[in-house]
């Protein structure tokens, strides 16, 4: 999926090239009416690749029009670099893959789950932000005149970033004085409007989250910003056929390392690191806080397994409970993976 030249392909069952073409740069409707009406009518099902970029508008648009949809992953490019590549090939590419994958990808939903993607997208770009601004007005601070920086080095961070946000031009002092006075005027200014955006955007999150799924908030560890990730990685019912696919998914399916006579298992560093990060926050809230996950980790110590080991296990538990926990919401279950498979 191009963003100015969509390419598609109709591809028949056993892999034959029925007929490809490029799009206009407005494809839903055009792409519907050339390949559903007149290469491929009847059942069919629909592969597309960057569901979450520019496919996004096709994908909706097949999906109120009732059609099967299902996702592909970037097409592999030729081992030999000599090869030819155009969208056209790699459309042809992508539903051939789609019919050898073995488990075809479910589109994650819009609508709720989409408004939190965005609010989480949003509040992280706020706290990267405030972030580095905390950083200038402390590097600011470390280089301001000395009379200025007495007055700012015994306070703390919230006090000093209050403290610099009321701090006024006196036309008694220098020029520096008064210049630096007023970026750390500036700078912590925007600390605060980046804080009281994200603190506005948590908000939003937490009201989202307990009305999508008030089951994650129950659980130990788990708040508006962790739950809201997993529910937009884990998506709806059904997307995943196991837990164990939602913990690869996740990237804490344990991965073996085995050779001669050692018998370990190393930690997966693929799947959706998002996810992973919101599953290592609520571990670390647990092994802080909760006596049976202490009691736990303890317990696989002992077994021999490392500290590391230990954590990596306690990852796969939760992701476990978490699972469990999301397919038990009372929510409308889409179109069941062996219809997609059968389609296909």
């Amino acid at each position: 999926m191009h963003r100015d030249t969509p390419a598609a392909a109709a591809v028949s069952p056993i892999g034959a090239v029925l007929a490809s073409t490029d799009l206009p740069p407005t494809p839903a409707a055009t792409a519907a009416s050339w390949i559903a009406r007149e290469h491929v009518p009847g059942r069919r099902c629909w592969a597309l690749e960057g569901i979450g970029s520019y496919g996004a508008g096709l994908a909706a648009f097949l999906d109120q029009a009732g059609e099967r949809v299902v996702e592909v992953c970037r097409p592999k490019r030729l081992p030999n670099r000599g090869g030819r590549k155009t969208d056209m090939l790699d459309a042809i590419r992508a539903a051939k893959e789609a019919l050898a994958t073995e488990h075809l990808i479910q589109p994650r939903l819009r609508g709720e789950r989409e408004a939190l993607r965005f609010l989480l997208a949003t509040r992280h770009s706020a706290v990267l932000a405030s972030t580095a601004a905390i950083n200038q007005l402390k590097a600011l601070i470390v280089s301001a005149p000395d009379d200025l920086r007495a007055e700012l080095r015994k306070l703390k961070r919230p006090a000093q970033i209050a403290y610099c946000a009321q701090l006024r031009d006196r036309p008694a002092q220098s020029l520096e004085h008064r210049m630096t006075a007023r970026a750390l005027r500036s700078t912590a200014q925007s600390i605060q409007a980046l804080q009281a955006e994200a603190k506005d955007l948590e908000k939003d999150i937490h009201a989202l989250v307990a009305d999508m799924a008030p089951e994650l908030l129950d659980l130990l560890g788990v708040g508006p910003v962790t739950a809201a990730q997993i529910l937009v990685s884990w998506s709806h019912q059904g997307r995943f056929r196991s837990e164990a696919a939602f913990a690869s998914f996740a990237g804490v399916s344990p991965i073996p390392a085995l050779s001669g006579l050692t018998n370990r298992h190393r930690l997966n560093r693929s799947g959706d690191r998002q996810l992973n990060r919101a599953l290592h926050t609520i571990t670390l809230i647990r092994m802080r806080l909760d006596p049976a996950t202490k009691a736990y980790v303890a317990r696989r110590i002992t077994e021999g397994k490392t500290a590391r080991d230990a954590q990596r296990c306690l990852k796969r538990v939760i992701c476990r409970q978490l699972f469990k926990t999301l397919e038990r919401i009372d929510r409308p279950t889409p179109r069941s993976i062996v219809d997609l498979v059968q389609a296909a």
